[in-house]
């Protein structure tokens, strides 16, 4: 079977996730998709989006894997991190060999290498001069991100912040409100995998999963399917139900 071209898969990358823009989307699912491009496309394992809330604190959006997202929470409790430089200076980062950097970020250095990473990069997120975040990527191998995987990264962290954005111009008085209801999302999707993980008995990675299989399924999004989770006793049960015959199904 003849491989496709990077190029073509890009392409065919970007233009899908234009296509999603179009339609009725939810940010936290269409990013934690953008997340797998990232992975599928460049020289990297995992990859992960940090968003600042309006204090100007960087929280978590999206990541490929529950292994990415507790590197990345680390990353924020330790303030230390490609991530947290490149939301405070603006600024690309790119760390060929991440041990070589030990003196720089002496608590994240060891977190990562744990992971099983061996470099790690950051870009901007950016909006009419705003930084609003970084997209993370962590590679398992040593070696610097070519000039090709550094502009595909960088659009799809632009591709990000317009499904941020949405149809608004972006100021700061348009901005903060598309950034608050975002970490909103994503904290009720994550108070729905941890009761997922406890009723179901699956993991926190497959609890993620389910919800998003689900979501799709019944065309819904994926933070209102969080939300009646958690705030809905009603149709608790039959979400419930139906995703345990999901689960029952991806074990067999």
């Amino acid at each position: 079977m003849t491989e496709v071209p990077r190029e073509t898969r890009v392409l065919d990358a970007v233009v899908s996730i234009a296509d999603s823009l179009l339609d009725d989307f939810d940010v936290v699912d269409l990013l934690t998709g953008v997340t797998e491009r990232c992975a599928e496309l460049l020289d990297i394992e995992a990859a992960g989006f940090l968003l600042a809330d309006p204090l100007n604190q960087l929280r978590l959006l999206a990541a490929t894997s529950e292994q990415t997202r507790e590197l990345e929470l680390f990353q924020l409790q330790a303030d230390e991190g490609p991530c947290v430089d490149c939301y405070s200076t603006g600024q690309p980062v790119s760390v060929a060999d991440v041990q070589e950097v030990l003196h720089r970020w002496p608590q994240f250095v060891p977190a990562a290498v744990d992971a099983g990473f061996a470099s790690v990069h950051a870009l901007p997120m950016r909006a009419a001069g705003i930084v609003l975040g970084a997209l993370g990527l962590f590679g398992t191998r040593r070696g610097e991100l070519n000039e090709a995987d550094l502009l595909v990264a960088q659009t799809l962290a632009h591709i990000a912040c317009v499904a941020l954005l949405r149809e608004s111009a972006p100021t700061p008085s348009t901005v903060m409100p598309h950034l608050r209801s975002a970490l909103t999302g994503r904290v009720i999707v994550e108070q729905a995998k941890g009761l997922l993980h406890e009723l179901l008995d699956v993991s926190v990675e497959e609890a993620f999963t389910l919800m998003r299989t689900y979501a799709r399924a019944s065309g819904e999004h994926l933070t209102e399917v969080a939300r009646r989770l958690m705030m809905d006793r009603y149709s608790r049960l039959l979400i419930l139900t139906e995703l345990a015959e999901f689960s029952s199904g991806t074990r067999d």
